[in-house]
C-alpha cells in the first residue's frame, strides 16, 4: 500500500522530493547511533539510499514510507518494509527511523503496527535490531513483535524480531 493513514500520521511512498528530509534524518548522529556504517556522510550517499527505496516501490510495489503528522507536511520519519534476505531467509525487513524531536510520542510503534498490518499477509516480517538499541527493541515489543534469535548483522551483535501471528477469533 503506497499510502496508509494511522491515527496520527500519513504514511506515503517516499519520493525523490523527500531527499533533503531523508538526508537530514540519516545524517544526524543521534539517529545513526546504532548504525554500524554511521550517519550518512553526504547528500550523494543519501541519494543512493533513497534511489534503492524508490526502486523497491517501482520493482516490487512495496517499500519505505515517508511519515508525516496529519497536521503538518513535515517529514518526521521513514519506515516500512523492504524485501530482503536476513540470515539466509527471504523476508520482509521492517525498518523505522524518526527525528529526535518525534521520539517518545509513540510514532514508531504506530508505524510498525501499520507495516505489520500491510506485510502480514505478504510474508514473514522481521526487524533486525542492534542488541544495544534498547529504544528500538522496546518499539518492536510494544508493536507486538517477539525476539526470535541473536545473529551477527553488519558485523555487530543483533536480534531478529518477528511478527507474532495474527490471533484467530
Amino acid at each position: 500500500m503506497e499510502v496508509v493513514q494511522t491515527a496520527r500520521m500519513l504514511l506515503s511512498r517516499v519520493t525523490a522530493d523527500d531527499l533533503e528530509a531523508v538526508h537530514e534524518l540519516h545524517s544526524d548522529p543521534r539517529t545513526s547511533l546504532y548504525n554500524p556504517a554511521g550517519p550518512s556522510p553526504d547528500l550523494e550517499s543519501s541519494r543512493a539510499m533513497l534511489d534503492l527505496w524508490l526502486a523497491d516501490w517501482a520493482e516490487r510495489g512495496l517499500g519505505y514510507w515517508a511519515a508525516r503528522p496529519l497536521t503538518s507536511p513535515d517529514l518526521i520519519g521513514v519506515g516500512g518494509l523492504r524485501h530482503a534476505v536476513v540470515d539466509g531467509a527471504e523476508v520482509l525487513n521492517l525498518y523505522y527511523r524518526f527525528h529526535p524531536m518525534s521520539w517518545g510520542h509513540g510514532y514508531a510503534v504506530e508505524l510498525v503496527r501499520a507495516a505489520l498490518r500491510v506485510g502480514g499477509p505478504l510474508g514473514t516480517v522481521v526487524a533486525v535490531i542492534r542488541d544495544v538499541n534498547t529504544r528500538s527493541l522496546r518499539v518492536a515489543e510494544r508493536a507486538g513483535m517477539r525476539r526470535d534469535r541473536a545473529i551477527p548483522y553488519g558485523g555487530v551483535p543483533s536480534y531478529v524480531y518477528v511478527a507474532l501471528p495474527a490471533r484467530r477469533t
